[in-house]
């Protein structure tokens, strides 16, 4: 797989994450949920950590993972290309370039997002707002798709956790959060792939050469 290939996929993930984060931002008040199927619904939330919520404690938390992140990408960009001039194999390419797309996608929420938006409490964040809610590099991530496939409460009878909700599966992700995860999953699962250079590729580029 070619490196302009792998661009052109980070491109298309990149846009449809940013399309449907602008829009659930400017059509949705934090908080509104959408039931489009039993099992699939649209919650707008706005993430100010890492994943699950999870947040760095103290006042430059948020600046210190952002920084993390934009470090991050950087590292994956240059795998990117690596293998890429290696002759990586399109399972490693593709997985890498979902990964990038992903962690790019929630980057510019974190760095953009807090002075491009009003907040959204109660009330339709505006883009470009004249009192945006935060500053650069403060951003909120927004996250909108949940799947409560199983949404039901443990038997009374039930040991601790009786009578007690139970809902799988209660993430709340958006488009960057599963390009991350299908570029993962592709690593594990394909994993012999993955990592199985493309000789027919390598063999071009010699040729080239």
């Amino acid at each position: 797989m070619s490196l302009r290939n792998a661009y052109f996929l980070i491109f298309i993930i990149l846009l449809v994450d940013q399309v449907t984060k602008i829009y659930i931002k400017t059509n949705f008040v934090l908080g509104e949920e959408v039931s489009v199927f039993g099992w699939f619904k649209i919650l707008f939330i706005e993430n100010e950590g890492m994943a699950w919520g999870t947040e760095i404690p103290g006042a430059y938390g948020k600046l210190i993972l952002t920084l993390f992140r934009l470090v991050a990408v950087s590292a994956i960009g240059y795998w990117l290309w690596d293998s890429v001039n290696k002759g990586g194999s399109k399972y490693l390419i593709v997985a890498i370039a979902l990964i990038l797309a992903g962690a790019f996608g929630n980057i510019i929420d974190s760095v953009f997002y807090g002075i491009a938006f009003d907040d959204s409490h109660g009330k339709l964040a505006q883009l470009f707002a004249a009192q945006p809610y935060g500053t650069l590099f403060h951003g909120k991530v927004v996250d909108m798709l949940y799947f409560p496939i199983v949404d039901t409460h443990f038997p009374q009878w039930f040991p601790v956790v009786g009578g007690k909700e139970f809902k799988f599966f209660n993430a709340i992700f958006n488009i960057a959060d599963m390009a991350i995860s299908t570029g993962v999953g592709i690593l594990i699962v394909f994993n012999r792939k993955a990592f199985h250079k493309d000789h027919s590729s390598m063999a071009t580029q010699a040729e080239e050469a």
